[in-house]
């Protein structure tokens, strides 16, 4: 099933794989596999190291949501952890901790994700909970405990600024389109969702179809494979068609405001059409931001560092068919005029005369320390493939994503910025205790 190269580490000791084989460090590869019933399972071995990182990638987030069952998929994120035919919370939890797992999970737009990361010796128990945990009982009690806790979390997301934010960019951005969907939901659609209507959408979205099992560490594929078709090979049904609301239309040019009178600070923000995070420039923009916005960036000696707010940047808001370039300053509200000019300024400025060489060089060389000091972390490299798989529809290895770092050069970027314009009117959005523009 796999044809695996060896490194040129000769002196790599083996050690015991807990599928089956001896797993030698010398060998490093990504596999694939996909189990009779649909189910797609990625394996990357990792020379040198002691440990195993494994999680399941669910392709639905509230972009998938109808509009009465706003916040299931992040509810269900939590029931996930509530009971299991096999196991109750409290069985749940204690075998994480008996495993010494470093785990979590995460619900976006567009993807739920699970995660373990446990020593070597322990990975096949690990991928027998996560794997368990996938197909929840939904204990009617504990479904009505963490209702109220989903609820009482959306009460306190009105106290972060950051997340009113984001939710009023999402909500002007795209009007209408379900990417504007609440991740939390709405206390309305919580309050009213019925457990019969979660056990549906996990039935429909859980599918095996739409979920892909992934390892990352010292593992032995083949053995990892067979492990997968015990914990997940008796899944059944089809995924639902996805509700997702095809591509977002760009956003009109305009002005939108938010006064929040709690807050003191105020943050300006200009949107321009990009590009989805299944563009083969998004290493370019990714360079862009950095440069833009990052340490020691335009940005940080031209506005932060003379005193016009307190951080300004860029941020790429993108999804699978539709993105957003949104540049941004934070800071004093009676200094709105000053970071908007100071925004514009910076703009037309990169757009007219671009980036020094030098400059992408620093940028370059800080993204490709970052990306190599993931590459050798279970755990990172997890998430590095479940993003691959997100923007790419496949995995790279760590070398392929050195060398799209390395194609970054000040020419790609003023290529971009020349097809994806950041200069103009654009949409200014405006949120904070005044009431401007």
């Amino acid at each position: 099933m796999t044809n695996l190269p060896r490194g040129a580490d000769p002196g790599a000791a083996a050690l015991h794989s807990p599928f089956g084989r001896q797993y030698d460090p010398r060998m490093t590869s990504v596999v694939e596999h996909v189990l009779p019933n649909g189910l797609r399972v990625v394996c990357e071995q990792l020379p040198r190291v002691r440990s195993a990182a494994l999680g399941f990638l669910v392709r639905t987030g509230s972009r998938h949501e109808t509009r009465d069952e706003h916040g299931v998929s992040h509810f269900l994120e939590h029931m996930c952890f509530k009971g299991t035919p096999r196991r109750n919370w409290r069985d749940i939890n204690v075998a994480f901790d008996e495993l010494g797992s470093i785990y979590n999970a995460f619900t976006g737009k567009e993807h739920t994700v699970y995660y373990g990361w446990v020593p070597a010796e322990r990975a096949s128990r690990q991928l027998d909970l996560l794997a368990d945990m996938m197909r929840p009982s939904l204990p009617p009690d504990d479904f009505e405990t963490e209702r109220k806790v989903i609820l009482e979390e959306i009460a306190m997301s009105g106290d972060s600024f950051e997340h009113h934010v984001w939710n009023f960019l999402h909500t002007v951005c795209f009007d209408g389109h379900p990417l504007s969907h609440e991740i939390l939901g709405e206390a309305e659609t919580i309050a009213g969702l019925p457990r019969e209507r979660m056990a549906s959408y996990h039935a429909q979205r859980y599918a095996p179809g739409n979920v892909v099992l992934l390892a990352s560490g010292a593992i032995d594929p083949d053995g990892f494979f067979a492990a997968a078709g015990r914990c997940c090979g008796e899944w059944t049904g089809p995924a639902r068609p996805s509700a997702d609301g095809g591509p977002a239309r760009a956003p009109a040019p305009g002005v939108h405001r938010r006064k929040l009178e709690q807050f003191k600070q105020q943050i300006v923000i200009l949107v321009y059409p990009s590009v989805p995070h299944t563009h083969e420039d998004a290493e370019i923009i990714e360079t862009f931001q950095s440069l833009f916005g990052g340490a020691n960036s335009r940005c940080y000696w031209n506005v932060v560092q003379k005193g016009i707010c307190s951080q300004a940047g860029a941020a790429w808001v993108s999804y699978a068919d539709c993105g957003l370039m949104a540049l941004y300053a934070d800071g004093e509200p009676e200094k709105c005029e000053q970071m908007l000019d100071a925004l514009r300024e910076q703009a037309r400025d990169v757009t007219e005369r671009g980036f020094r060489a030098e400059e992408v060089r620093r940028v370059t060389n800080r993204r490709r320390t970052q990306l190599a000091l993931e590459s050798e972390n279970p755990k990172t490299r997890l998430m590095q493939l479940v993003d691959d798989l997100e923007t790419c529809g496949y995995v790279r290895s760590a070398e392929a994503r050195l060398a799209a770092v390395e194609a970054v050069d000040e020419k790609s970027i003023a290529r971009h910025l020349e097809q994806y314009p950041i200069v103009g009117d654009g949409l200014l959005l405006s949120v904070g205790p005044r009431d401007w523009p």
